[in-house]
């Protein structure tokens, strides 16, 4: 089990400061984005990549959930709110709600063209995918 089970609106305070919750699935069922208390930046996890997002097509993935919630979640973010992915395959560190909304090549679409985009990628499966959903879905906790 998780040490701390986070939730919608839930707020993680360091020093003077706080991240807010907010629930961003689509990519797995638990992926969150954590907001800085003033909106300046965003942590989106796998849902929202620079240019891109997260796969769709294991661990509870959902082209659709994940198009309502980068939608409804992050780009209702001010426009100048750094967004901070979790990984960049390009070495790309940092991009802003503003250029994601403008340049993001999935997400500037229709929910229908979405959709259609995220069904059709054909990715290889990837190495111990087998192993690894299995024991993300019971924390890495087999025996308890």
């Amino acid at each position: 089990m998780a040490d701390i089970q986070l939730s919608e609106g839930d707020y993680i305070t360091f020093g003077k400061h706080s991240l807010v919750v907010r629930e961003t699935p689509g990519h797995t069922d638990g992926c969150v984005t954590l907001v800085l208390d003033d909106q300046s930046m965003a942590f989106t996890g796998d849902a929202l990549l620079i240019r891109g997002c997260g796969r769709t097509d294991f661990q509870q993935g959902c082209p659709q959930k994940l198009y309502q919630s980068v939608h409804q979640k992050i780009f209702t973010l001010p426009a100048h709110c750094l967004i901070y992915p979790a990984h960049d395959y390009k070495g790309q560190m940092v991009s802003t709600v503003d250029e994601e909304k403008k340049f993001n090549p999935r997400l500037t679409k229709t929910l229908e063209e979405f959709v259609e985009i995220m069904d059709n990628l054909n990715l290889p499966k990837p190495g111990k995918i087998d192993i690894a959903v299995p024991a993300n879905l019971v924390c890495g906790l087999h025996d308890i």
